[in-house]
């Protein structure tokens, strides 16, 4: 009977945290790394080539970042809706997370484990959003699920697709994978040899070519505004060179970061500061897991691979800038919540339940707190492209220009994805240039985009429809306008 019990409400949480996830609670525009994601995807399922012509590449161009190619593969299933990997993904790294918490603990701290993974706000918000991140937590679980099981031919597998999916992986898999082996020093046979050189040897070469760097020279600690306060501060502090130069710098931002990831503020106050990615000033779990955290860490002190884990998850976030940084520590997950339940089962015993309630409570008002939040930020989801391509599609044959303005941000990929626009058709039509390190869309066939400090002095011809944002517009008959979900003015149709 009690097991009858726990396989239900095994079921029951994961049926409410798979429906916790559907498009119902997410924000209702999607950014443009999820348009990116999802429009590549579109191209490589039409032509076998991405959104610049080259087939079947191992890593994608999109605007210059450069994203790994595990996430858009896998959409090429559903391309139009990018979000439905990720929102498998997260379902399926709760069940996950509950096999691994019982195999190291058992099925009490594997049950509260499952109710945080699948309510907590940190893998709520990345399962809603198609995010490569949110993919890479699941191959990580399983790699870890797998590991100790004693499963290393598979553990391999997962941990090498996960250094495909998300670049924080390629720091913290290595690290970890050398780490494990010194504590254990278990023997490999020669088919994991040759599957995990298969899959790590090339990575580590992308990793150092120009492609697999662009990224991090964009987010590195080192950066012009780095290296100028280092040189202010070695003319105006007492020890010039020796005390402030890149590598003390280095090393003492790094433990800055380092610390910050493993700080309450993080976890379960502020969260991160990136608008899309977490609501601000609430924390990534919920603040009644705060004391059962820290206790189920102390009790982390006597198992070698989840120390191993924890120490090592925060190093790939913690060499970049912007730290805390909620994408950047999914290395971490779903630890956090193995921890938290630890804690629970080892303190409340077999009053767990009741702290399940309060979670359950917590989650509802979370999503109170969120629905709010998706409506006071929708631009920072870059709301109202999805109307202003419907409306350029529906009017494209009555004008002989179309001006639409990069105010918010890499049109070209909006008008691409919610068109669709013939892939072979934007290779050939697109015109762009390359400079500060960023691949710059300017045209789409008759489509051109233009920065917003220029809308007002563009040279218009006779016949054309302007899509404008409210901070520089210029003249014509205004003849629609799309608002932000707060109310305020996102876009102004104008048409001469």
């Amino acid at each position: 009977m009690r097991d009858k019990l726990h396989y239900f409400m095994i079921g029951s949480i994961l049926l409410v945290g798979i429906i916790w996830r559907l498009p119902y609670f997410a924000p209702v525009s999607l950014n443009w790394d999820e348009v990116s994601l999802g429009y590549n995807a579109y191209s490589i399922q039409r032509t076998g080539a991405d959104e610049w012509g080259i087939k079947l590449p191992a890593i994608f161009r999109a605007f210059g970042d450069y994203k790994l190619p595990v996430y858009v593969y896998m959409t090429t299933l559903w391309s139009q809706y990018p979000r439905v990997t990720s929102i498998v993904a997260g379902s399926l790294t709760m069940l996950i997370s509950y096999l691994l918490a019982r195999k190291l603990f058992d099925k009490e701290a594997g049950l509260v484990t499952l109710l945080l993974v699948s309510l907590s706000p940190w893998t709520v918000m990345l399962s809603r959003l198609a995010l490569e991140a949110n993919l890479a937590i699941l191959f990580i679980s399983l790699g870890m699920l797998c590991l100790v099981s004693k499963k290393h031919l598979w553990s391999i597998i997962f941990f090498g697709i996960s250094v495909w999916t998300y670049n924080s992986t390629r720091i913290f898999v290595p690290l970890f994978l050398f780490g494990y082996w010194l504590i254990y020093r278990f023997k490999l046979d020669k088919k994991t040899l040759i599957i995990g050189g298969l899959l790590f040897l090339p990575m580590m070469i992308q990793l150092l070519s120009t492609m697999g760097q662009a990224r991090y020279q964009k987010l590195s600690l080192i950066d012009d505004g780095a290296i100028a306060k280092i040189n202010e501060l070695q003319t105006t502090k007492p020890g010039g060179r020796l005390i402030y130069n890149k590598a003390t710098y280095f090393v003492a931002t790094f433990a800055k970061n380092y610390i910050s990831y493993l700080s309450p503020n993080f976890l379960f106050i502020n969260g991160g500061d990136h608008y899309q990615f977490s609501v601000q000033n609430y924390g990534l779990l919920y603040l009644i897991c705060l004391p059962f955290f820290y206790i189920g860490l102390i009790k982390v002190f006597n198992n070698k691979l989840l120390l191993l884990w924890i120490l090592l998850a925060p190093v790939a976030g913690s060499i970049t800038r912007d730290s805390p940084h909620t994408l950047r520590a999914i290395t971490m997950l779903p630890l956090p919540m193995i921890i938290t339940a630890l804690g629970v089962v080892t303190i409340l015993r077999k009053y767990y339940l009741i702290f399940s309630l309060v979670i359950v409570f917590s989650a509802i008002n979370y999503q109170l707190i969120t629905n709010n939040y998706y409506r006071s930020y929708s631009w920072s989801w870059q709301f109202g492209y999805k109307e202003v391509v419907s409306l350029i599609k529906e009017n494209y044959s009555k004008y002989d220009q179309i001006v639409l303005t990069k105010k918010y941000g890499e049109p070209h990929e909006f008008v691409a994805f919610y068109w669709p626009w013939d892939p072979s058709n934007f290779v050939k039509n697109k015109r762009w240039d390359y400079h500060a390190n960023w691949y710059w869309v300017n045209g789409l066939d008759k489509i051109k985009f233009v920065n917003d400090w220029e809308m007002k002095t563009y040279t218009y011809k006779s016949k054309t429809l302007i899509i404008a944002s409210p901070e520089n517009i210029p003249t014509g008959n205004e003849i629609k306008r799309i608002n932000f979900l707060d109310g305020k003015t996102a876009f102004i149709i104008k048409e001469l």
